[in-house]
């Protein structure tokens, strides 16, 4: 009785590990949708109200949720105070110690990294083209993680049974 119930057990633990493997998943996914909806927001702000960027990122970070509130609102006191940082410097160092947390893939960090490349500039114009880039190659990143994220999900699932199993039969 004792080996049915550890098998059970052992069964739910793994199954279990599958399932949450899964929810990291949907969560890295909801990190990247809020990103565009930031990034959406900041267009917004620099297109239609003709903000400077350090305005634009006060007005943003009072409506998001944390961390891109701390991060937002640094990059606004960082941007008004800048003494000789140029914004690049900024950027990237505000994206790496605020979003930090996020636990983004190497290569989304980058690009977001890349962002504050265009970011700053005195043309309006090429600040919008620059995001709009930014905001399509984000889009296509969504896909591909929407994409695979179905079949990870349902192989995630599957292993955590079978390693259950597996470990079970070995145990037995």
């Amino acid at each position: 009785m004792l080996r049915f119930i550890g098998g059970i057990l052992i069964i739910t633990a793994t199954t279990g590990a599958g399932i949450l493997y899964g929810m990291e998943l949907q969560e890295y996914l909801e990190k990247l949708l809020y990103i565009r909806h930031i990034i959406y927001m900041i267009k917004g702000e620099l297109e239609y109200s003709q903000a400077p960027l350090s305005e634009a990122f006060g007005r943003i970070s009072v409506r998001v949720r944390e961390p891109y509130r701390r991060w937002l609102s640094a990059m606004e006191k960082q941007v008004e105070n800048r003494e000789e940082d140029a914004f690049l410097k900024i950027w990237m160092r505000s994206v790496d110690k605020y979003l930090k947390e996020l636990h983004l893939k190497s290569e989304h960090s980058i690009q977001l990294k890349e962002l504050g490349t265009y970011l700053g500039q005195p043309d309006g114009a090429s600040e919008s083209r620059t995001l709009q880039l930014y905001l399509g190659r984000l889009e296509l990143e969504i896909e591909k993680v929407r994409e695979g994220m179905a079949a990870k999900k349902r192989i995630g699932n599957c292993l955590g049974v079978m390693g259950g199993i597996f470990l079970v039969v070995l145990l037995i």
